[in-house]
């Protein structure tokens, strides 16, 4: 199997492996972004398994994810390098940090099972943290979809519709992190900006599972020709 193949294989692993882990946690009552600090200690306080269960994906997937950007950059990296352009590794480094900031918000949840039950002030400090970081995330969220959309749309890797999917999504989620006081402050209309960039997220990282399982190495070598 070759390597942009296994590095598709990832991108739609890495897709799945989120949406689980959300599926698990949001049924079971996750607060939503500028919850009350009683709904937020009443959760981590009895629900710890789930937070722990859903925690013990998110290695896989920043594995995942860092492999799909990987075979994402070695697939366009042949066009770019001919016109002095480097998109592919723009978006890259948004993967990366999304990777770090986001085991951080994991950190925060799981130090949330550890003291919501028995230190309030220490558990509403984590919570905001915890908000900040998961709300500001979208900045480089945004990175990876500005990155990899534009290579791949200069490349022709990807479809028009594909590479707009990737743009408009990063808007979203760029306009939530912009927001971010707002939106920890006000629930309300604000935090759909963050969901449904999200979703637009899951749905181009699929689709460029797809491309990446579907690529001709060959071919795209001749076209960079």
């Amino acid at each position: 199997m070759g390597f942009s193949r296994i590095t598709g294989i990832a991108a739609i692993g890495f897709a799945i492996t989120i949406v689980l882990a959300n599926a698990i946690m949001m049924p079971a009552g996750l607060p939503l972004t500028g919850a009350e600090i009683g709904e937020v200690n009443a959760f981590f306080g009895t629900e710890g398994d789930i937070v722990a269960i859903a925690s013990a994906l998110t290695p896989s997937a920043w594995l995942l994810a860092t492999l799909f950007g990987a075979g994402a950059v070695s697939a366009l990296r042949r066009f770019e390098r001919g016109r002095g352009e480097a998109w592919s590794l723009f978006g890259f480094t948004g993967l990366a940090l999304q990777n770090a900031t986001f085991a951080a918000v994991i950190a925060t949840r799981l130090a949330l099972t550890s003291t919501a039950a028995r230190d309030s002030a220490t558990a509403g400090g984590l919570w905001a943290l915890h908000d900040a970081l998961f709300t500001l995330n979208g900045t480089f969220l945004a990175l990876a979809l500005i990155g990899l959309s534009v290579a791949g749309l200069r490349a022709g890797l990807i479809r028009p519709w594909h590479g707009t999917l990737g743009l408009v999504s990063a808007a979203l989620l760029f306009g939530s992190a912009t927001l971010t006081p707002l939106v920890i402050d006000h629930t309300g209309p604000l935090g759909l900006l963050g969901l449904v960039g999200w979703l637009m997220w899951v749905a181009w990282i699929i689709a460029y599972g797809v491309t990446l399982i579907r690529l001709n190495p060959a071919s795209l070598s001749h076209e960079v020709s």
